[in-house]
């Protein structure tokens, strides 16, 4: 059933999960990112291999997989802790890898494990708010769970 995105919710934790499993990503503590105005397509895409022999069509095969990476747009606020959270993740010299919860407006949720690569502002006109958008890419496959946190 399609739905509108009001009420999504995205969390961050500094934990990760004992096995890539919804069970193991419910037992960690999340901290909710708040002002967040949309989060964006992620997912999984497959490479294509391609060869070309020269006595036939073009074969193609399925290289190596990425993850995905999400850009979530959100005003700034340095009170929220789960937008410190990901500042936090976002430092330079900071390697770890971070437990994320999106949690859809039916309830159901995605799990996944990233790194935070930067939090650049936007500071745009007068008439605008100050924006970040994190750049946060996947590094475990998505998990789809349909109940709730």
């Amino acid at each position: 059933m399609s739905t509108t995105a009001a009420g999504t919710k995205l969390a961050i934790s500094a934990g990760i999960p004992t096995a890539q499993t919804a069970a193991a990503y419910k037992a960690l503590t999340y901290t909710t990112v708040s002002g967040v105005e949309s989060i964006g397509g992620f997912g999984a895409t497959t490479e294509v291999v391609s060869f070309q022999p020269l006595d036939g069509p073009t074969e193609k095969y399925k290289g190596p997989t990425n993850y995905g990476q999400l850009s979530p747009n959100m005003k700034v606020d340095d009170a929220d802790a789960g937008q410190a959270l990901i500042q936090t993740a976002s430092a330079p010299d900071n390697t770890a890898l971070y437990a994320f919860r999106i949690t859809k407006p039916d309830g159901s949720l995605r799990f996944f494990q990233a790194r935070v690569f930067g939090f650049p502002e936007t500071i745009g006109a007068a008439n605008t708010v100050i924006t970040a958008t994190p750049s946060i890419e996947i590094n475990t496959a998505v998990i789809k769970d349909p109940g709730t946190p």
